[in-house]
Order: structure tokens, then sequence, then C-alpha cells
């Protein structure tokens, strides 16, 4: 279970879920980026290719995923048991926001209301089989530990502007993604009306919002820093499973 601070409260906010519901490809660049790694994993190229979004593109992550600060995210060894020549896991820095209450078919100009709060997340994907499987980007989406959150939860009267927050990511101190919330193909309340017109939302639920350009490739020994602005610092070390 994770817990994290809430700033300028005394008290901690537990981190507990019904679901987890991220967007892929929100930055227009990541999705160039996105096809170029496809192809380098040398992924049929009918299936690499990403065109600009009409609607969001939505996908599950399962609440196992979830570790707190400083917890090691674990590279599963059944990515070693395929033939892939290539074996990639990357990690992507995502703002997260934290439903307040349930919520149903949410209009887009009320969509803030429903909001609780924000976080950091790391959306930590195992490339090969979320480009290969069949079924889509759950399973290389949902191995246990891929979905670092933290380091403290920032309610919505205290964020400033959701929509134009420095987001950056640095794996062993080298900055890998730099840019802003403002770039997001599909803005905060859009995904919100989107995503509740699909699901009921419940109290506690996630949303991460997609990732921008620079998702960098982890090993064994890598320390990952997430950082977004007003948010703070997202730390977490890198270990295979044995």
């Amino acid at each position: 279970m994770v817990t994290l601070p809430i700033y300028k409260k005394k008290e901690r906010y537990k981190i507990h879920p019904s679901k987890i519901i991220a967007l892929g490809l929100n930055y227009l660049e990541h999705i160039k980026e996105s096809q170029e790694i496809a192809l380098n994993l040398d992924i049929d190229p009918e299936k690499a290719k990403n065109t600009l979004p009409t609607e969001p593109h939505i996908f599950p992550k399962t609440p196992n995923v979830l570790i707190g600060p400083d917890e090691p995210v674990v590279i599963p060894k059944i990515a070693y048991q395929y033939n892939f020549e290539t074996v990639r896991t990357d990690l992507e820095a995502e703002l997260a926001i934290i439903i307040k209450d349930k919520c149903k078919n949410v209009p887009k100009n009320e969509a803030m209301k429903h909001i609780l709060g924000f976080t950091c997340m790391n959306d930590v994907s195992q490339r090969n089989i979320q480009k290969s499987d069949k079924t889509g980007w759950f399973r290389g989406k949902s191995f246990d530990t891929f979905g670092p959150i933290g380091p403290q939860v920032v309610l919505m009267e205290d964020i400033g502007d959701p929509q134009n927050l420095r987001i950056q990511s640095r794996l062993n101190g080298n900055v890998c993604q730099d840019s802003n919330t403002r770039f997001m193909i599909f803005d905060i309340p859009s995904i919100i009306e989107y995503v509740s017109h699909n699901f009921t939302l419940e109290e506690g639920d996630i949303i991460i919002t997609g990732t921008p350009k620079g998702v960098a490739a982890l090993k064994e020994g890598d320390i990952m820093e997430i950082e977004i602005e007003n948010i703070g610092t997202l730390r977490n070390p890198v270990k295979m499973e044995i």
C-alpha cells in the first residue's frame, strides 16, 4: 500500500484506486518517437504506425503496479524468455490526476470540480511485449512495480495551472524528457470528459495523462527521477527480477 504526504497538510493520502486509466500518445512528439522505437525493435511497420489521435487512446494499468518513492522497479524476467533481439523497458514521466468523487458522464466545463489533486507517476513500459501482444498494451504496462507514484499529493487548489507545468524525467542524473503539460493533445478537462463517458470514476481513481518525447531504456542499477513543477521529484531505482 502506498501512502503519500499531502502538500501543506499534516495528514497523508492513501493511494487506493479501483482503476488506473492511462493515456497513450497524448504528446505529438512522443507519437513520432513511438513509431521509431517500434521500428527499431523490428515490429511490423503496419503495427508501428501512429497518427494524430481523434480521441484519447486509453488503456488500463492494474493497481499491482503501484509503488512509492525510492522503491525499486523490477524488470520481469519473462521479458527475456522470448526471442526478442533487443529487450527494452522504458520510463515515462506523466502527470497523474486523482479523482475526488464518484462521477459519470462529466461535461468538460465541470471536469475540474472532480479532481482531488495531482502527483507524479512513472508509466514504466515493457516495450517489446507492449508492441507485440495481440491483445494490446495491457500486459506490457501492468507488470508488478510498473507504476511508481509520488512524492506527494498536491491538491487542486494548490497546484496552480495544471495545464502549464514543466515535466521532466532524468536517468542517472541525465535529462531524458523536458516538456510542459500545455503540449498535451487532449487537455485535462477533455480527458476527464472522455474517460467518464466510458467508465464510472470512483473516489481515488487515477488517470495518467500521457508522456512527452524522450522516453529512455532502463537497466539494472539505474536511478529514475520524474519531476513535475509544483509537485516535486519522484525517485526510484531499477533492478532485474531474480
